[in-house]
């Protein structure tokens, strides 16, 4: 799942253990399930993602799913969005050690420090991904006016991802996104499937809110 990208991420993996607690970004209890929790969770993610897109990914963090992704699959660009200089440095430092540890060209990534919400007229991806930022009707507010014309959300949810779904169905509907769908990724090669959240943006829907 994570192929030409596993070196880098045993090198995320090493930094998140150590640079990554100290920083505060990942919690010292995560550290002995930093592969099946975190990096494989986020890595079969990948499968849902066109070929070459440009994706953002919302609260960042700790670089999970965004980094996860731009080392499994060094066919897209990603922008690492994160509010707090904290986070915002160990991305950095994250994109950095990985450069220099791994062979082959540098990742396409880019760090942006911003609120989701301040970003809107200002990016724009294929793919807008997230996890465990905020419940469904306040990341479709924030998250799709980033989406592009045919692109799509993909939220890393858990367990309550259906329900949230179907109490949130009208607010992701006024955000301009369609046809929400609960997928699993992963089946087969986890032990415990990763939940996601896919909803679509329209074209029509999209010059909307740029008119609104």
């Amino acid at each position: 799942m994570l192929g030409p990208g596993l070196e880098g991420a045993r090198v995320l993996v090493r930094e998140l253990a150590g640079e990554g607690v100290v920083r505060g970004v990942i919690g010292p209890r995560e550290v002995p399930r930093l592969w099946s929790r975190h990096v494989l969770n986020c890595a079969v993610v990948a499968e849902l993602v066109p070929e070459g897109a440009v994706v953002l990914d919302v609260g960042s963090g700790a670089g999970l799913p965004g980094l996860v992704l731009a080392l499994a699959r060094p066919d897209l660009e990603l922008v690492l969005v994160d509010s707090a200089l904290r986070r915002v440095r160990w991305l950095e430092h994250a994109v950095e050690v990985l450069d220099a540890a791994v062979p082959g060209p540098d990742l396409r990534v880019r760090v942006v420090r911003a609120r989701a919400e301040e970003l809107a007229g200002h990016e724009e991806a294929d793919v807008v991904t997230s996890r465990a930022v905020a419940p469904l009707d306040r990341l479709a507010r924030w998250c799709a006016p980033l989406v592009a014309p045919g692109g799509q959300l993909l939220a890393v949810k858990g367990g309550t991802a259906a329900d949230e779904v179907a109490a949130h169905g009208e607010a992701l509907r006024r955000a301009g996104l369609l046809e929400p769908e609960v997928l699993t990724c992963g089946d087969g090669l986890l032990d415990e499937v990763t939940t996601v959240v896919r909803a679509r943006v329209g074209a029509r829907s999209a010059r909307a809110r740029r008119r609104s």
